[in-house]
């Protein structure tokens, strides 16, 4: 089979080669093999080209951390059927980056009958990050306000939806008028361009001065600091990544002394810890796809042989939504 493997850490341009001929995975027991339908780019995979993310896997490896796919085999125990159409995580070392991968049958999801599977690829980890973030972490509630920050990025659109779904107002931080255009269209109900104007001060105007009761903060560095200023009495600070290169030290006395909260969020220790509740929340995020309220937002759709284009640009910030890798 075909595969984009990694030898070395580094550029994702630089180090993904494109590798024919690569063994086919052979799925254990409670495992699926299936055929990659679609592959969604998200951040965490130009971190882990880069050697940068928390999992480190064997080299070489095949990078790629979501995916739609069609059931192909399935191990003793799996309980699945040929040609079902399932969404998840692959199993490392062999990622979503090639024509064929392993999944977990436990972790493996049905695609939801509304979405093709490019959407379906995306809604897995950025919609599962965003749900558990403002539902479980952060207690959204009907008519707060709910500040979004890279608002047309991958998993800040999912929050843009999610948190209209929920009754929040929401306030997308943006960079660039083509990003804010996308933001729009998400349905945030403020676009704040932070390459044209001070967000913590378009916050506090339009929240009357007492702030936004929610971030979502999936950025960090500056948009964490300047959040921390325009937080509302008893507001909570979402920290999701820092995709900004930059990991803040947040300063303590401040959140004291403004009574508000910072949490942080790890939406992989859910699979692990209480894999009921992802169920669940796929099982909902169905639902809302079902009902024409959340639908992912696919700014391209590439082929395999794109792959490490595809993930370089998103490393870089130059996309928007989700890029998705098409299987053959």
């Amino acid at each position: 089979m075909r595969a984009w493997q990694v030898g070395e850490p580094g550029e994702p341009r630089t180090v993904m080669r494109l590798a024919d001929g690569v063994a086919r995975p052979e799925p254990g027991p409670g495992q699926l093999l299936v055929r990659v339908r679609a592959a969604a780019v998200n951040f965490p995979d130009a971190l882990m080209v880069r050697g940068e993310y928390q999992v480190k896997p064997p080299l070489p490896f095949t990078p790629g951390v979501e995916l739609c796919g069609e059931v192909v085999a399935a191990g003793k125990g799996a309980g699945r059927t040929a040609g079902e159409r399932v969404v998840g995580n692959p199993v490392l070392p062999c990622g979503a980056f090639a024509e064929y991968a392993l999944l977990e049958a436990s972790a493996a999801f049905r695609a939801p009958d509304a979405l093709d599977d490019a959407e379906a690829a995306a809604l897995h980890i950025g919609y599962q990050t965003a749900w558990f973030g403002l539902h479980r972490r952060a207690a959204l509630r009907p008519g707060e306000t709910l500040l979004v920050h890279a608002a047309a990025g991958g998993v800040g659109s999912a929050a843009v939806q999610l948190g209209r779904a929920a009754g929040a107002r929401v306030i997308g931080v943006v960079g660039g008028a083509e990003k804010a255009a996308v933001a729009r269209g998400l349905g945030a109900d403020l676009v704040i361009d932070r390459t044209a104007e001070d967000f913590v001060a378009v916050v506090r105007e339009a929240t009357g001065g007492r702030g936004a009761d929610v971030v979502f903060d999936p950025v960090g560095g500056d948009a964490f600091t300047g959040s921390t200023r325009c937080i509302a009495f008893e507001g909570r600070i979402l920290v999701v990544g820092f995709a900004g290169g930059r990991i803040p030290a947040p300063a303590l006395n401040h959140a004291l002394v403004k009574n508000y909260g910072i949490l942080g969020l790890h939406w992989g220790l859910y699979n692990a810890r209480d894999p009921q509740a992802v169920l669940a929340a796929h099982q909902e995020l169905t639902r809302l796809a079902e009902a024409g309220v959340v639908r992912p937002l696919v700014s391209d759709r590439v082929p395999l042989a794109a792959a490490a284009e595809a993930v370089q640009r998103v490393a870089d910030g130059r996309s928007t939504g989700r890029v998705v890798v098409l299987g053959t």
